[in-house]
């Protein structure tokens, strides 16, 4: 029997049942873990599972029992996979199982600026409506969805749904190739500025790395169109917060919306947080991949992660 211990549970969400994994022996679940706090709890582990807790070499060492672990995300950059392999500890992650979940949140965040739904509700709810000689209420007005060129930052499985979902509400859909060696064929590869410039939405869907750090800066946020609106579900880092917040102080989009920042929990000196057209900015707390559906899907999936591994099955292995 296994000795299993889960580092940050919080994560995962306490709405979502962990008793999957107590066929495989004892579990040990702490909602999260400090730095100080890791070795101590995975010394005596045969099995680790961590979404963002960090497991590097001066940690790993003291998991002398340690055979596999498992990362309840797509990306490893939390552990130190060097390390693991050398001391032949297993390491699998879990992908796809969020995708339709930040498709959702997508265009969710987009619906939300783009019809300027904060305002009309509160027209409502104030008793404005209420007041009204007419049936209805053109404030601010909004525009359709159907014809405009929607850009994506990375065609990657995300990207692609999104593509999909965009071509069904009428969009023209162009791409941009972070790494260069995406050619897919079902929708225009464009270079970035000309992606910028022309499209009407835009929604980063790419990883964080040197090819995409900083990469949208406040000179091609400016030459964006005014009415655009910039959406990033990737990673925090992509896009200069504080270019951002100078963008849209200064009017020159339409809005943005963000599920991502560079510093999570948010630093509360983000200057994205002090912006003077609050209304432009919708910011929610990296909740895209989270649905209830894409969070069992993973518990699900990190289980049937560690049936392969004491089957002797590749599956989801990294190293």
């Amino acid at each position: 029997m296994l000795k299993i211990c889960i580092l940050d549970a919080k994560t995962l969400g306490e709405d979502i049942g962990l008793s999957v994994f107590d066929r495989f022996g004892s579990v040990e679940i702490y909602a999260e873990s400090k730095p100080v706090e890791v070795i101590e709890r995975i010394k005596d582990a045969d099995v680790v599972i961590t979404n963002k807790v960090v497991l590097k070499e001066e940690t790993l060492k003291h998991a002398e029992k340690l055979k596999l672990i498992c990362v309840a995300a797509t990306g490893t950059n939390n552990i130190d996979l060097d390390c693991a392999a050398k001391m032949q500890i297993a390491v699998t992650n879990v992908a796809g199982y969020s995708t339709m979940s930040v498709v959702q949140h997508t265009f969710a965040m987009l619906f939300y600026l783009m019809e300027n739904l904060p305002y009309y509700d509160k027209y409502v709810k104030t008793g404005e409506y209420a007041k009204s000689g007419i049936f209805t209420h053109h404030g601010t007005p909004f525009h359709e969805l159907s014809g405009k060129t929607w850009g994506i930052i990375g065609l990657g499985a995300i990207g692609r749904a999104v593509a999909n979902a965009a071509e069904a509400f009428g969009c023209k859909v162009v791409y941009y190739s972070t790494s260069g060696k995406n050619n897919n064929t079902q929708y225009e590869r464009v270079e970035l500025d000309s992606l910028l410039r022309e499209s009407d939405i835009v929604s980063i869907h790419a990883p964080l790395n040197s090819s995409t750090k900083g990469l949208i800066d406040y000179k091609r946020l400016a030459a964006m169109k005014k009415s655009a609106i910039i959406l990033n579900l990737g990673r925090g880092g992509i896009i200069k917060e504080e270019d951002l917040a100078r963008v849209l102080d200064e009017g020159l989009i339409r809005g943005a919306a963000l599920d991502v920042l560079e510093s999570e929990p948010v630093n509360c000196d983000n200057p994205l947080l002090g912006i003077k057209n609050s209304e432009r900015l919708f910011i929610t707390p990296h909740i895209a991949w989270a649905s209830i559906e894409a969070r069992k899907r993973l518990v699900d999936e990190i289980a049937l992660n560690i049936d392969a591994f004491l089957n002797g099955k590749e599956r989801n292995r990294i190293c």
